[in-house]
């Protein structure tokens, strides 16, 4: 189900690769000592949360973080084919712009898979891209798909959009056939349990092990997981406070701690 391959290895498809598994801060944070962002274990420098979906048919994207860029030239992704976006806070939606050289490779808009209120926040934040007539600012082409919690098709495979509960925000998570990825989420209401049984693989957001107002701490990601049972559990979104290697010690056996470059097979 899952490969420690490089990210830059030929990937076996299809496959869904963590490009990101940092907090909205990252690790190493700015302006931080502390011995995790000192660490020169590569599994504990963690960029914003990244994902991509790779099938015999095209690359999509889980959100754009600020690292877009570095992201997908390290993990030697040539081409998208669209984007689905699980919420608009500033970490899951700020790379947007490093879509421009797909859609001019392409000549033609690169599909935005999200809810209403995820486009409403997009246009106002990334106004250019979207302004009517000629203008001498290199914009990124983009079009708007909406989505529900019905699931839809894209690059080959069918995915299904999973509410969950982000603080008082409600938001998507995606489960593509026996695989899940649920960030950001302090709360899984009890009609997606349902959407979240017979795993084979959780992707589950845990910030650290203090209570957070809108996040799963580690204690709330494991009752979660304990719930519902997956047959592997991988832990993401994580914050400079846990150290990889240490946190994994004392996690279950089927229970990890995600890193960036992580491949999971679908």
């Amino acid at each position: 189900m899952t490969s420690d391959a490089s990210a830059n290895d030929t990937p076996t498809l299809p496959s869904l690769l963590l490009t990101g598994t940092g907090t909205s801060m990252g690790v190493p944070m700015v302006g931080c000592t502390c011995d995790v962002c000192r660490s020169t274990d590569p599994k504990n420098h963690r960029t914003r949360t990244g994902v991509v979906i790779q099938t015999g048919q095209g690359n999509l994207l889980i959100d754009t973080s600020q690292e877009l860029r570095l992201q997908l030239v390290r993990a030697d992704v040539l081409d998208i084919e669209g984007v689905v976006y699980t919420h608009a806070h500033a970490d899951h939606i700020l790379g947007i712009d490093d879509l421009r050289i797909f859609g001019f490779k392409k000549k033609a808009a690169i599909p935005l898979y999200c809810e209403e209120a995820v486009e409403a926040t997009v246009r106002q934040t990334f106004s250019y891209a979207f302004c009517d007539g000629a203008t001498l600012h290199s914009k990124p082409r983009l079009e708007f798909r909406r989505i529900s919690t019905t699931p839809f098709d894209a690059c080959g495979v069918t995915i299904t959009p999973i509410r969950l509960i982000h603080g008082k925000l409600p938001i998507l998570g995606f489960r593509v056939n026996n695989v899940a990825f649920c960030t950001d989420v302090s709360e899984i209401p009890d009609e997606s349990r349902k959407q979240l049984q017979d795993l084979d693989v959780l992707i589950l957001g845990a910030i650290r092990d203090e209570p957070h107002p809108t996040h799963f701490n580690i204690e709330q990601a494991l009752e979660a997981i304990s719930d519902l049972r997956p047959r592997k559990a991988y832990l993401t979104h994580i914050s400079h406070t846990l150290d990889h290697e240490a946190t994994n010690r004392r996690l279950p056996d089927h229970v990890e701690l995600a890193y960036d470059g992580l491949r999971v097979m679908l």
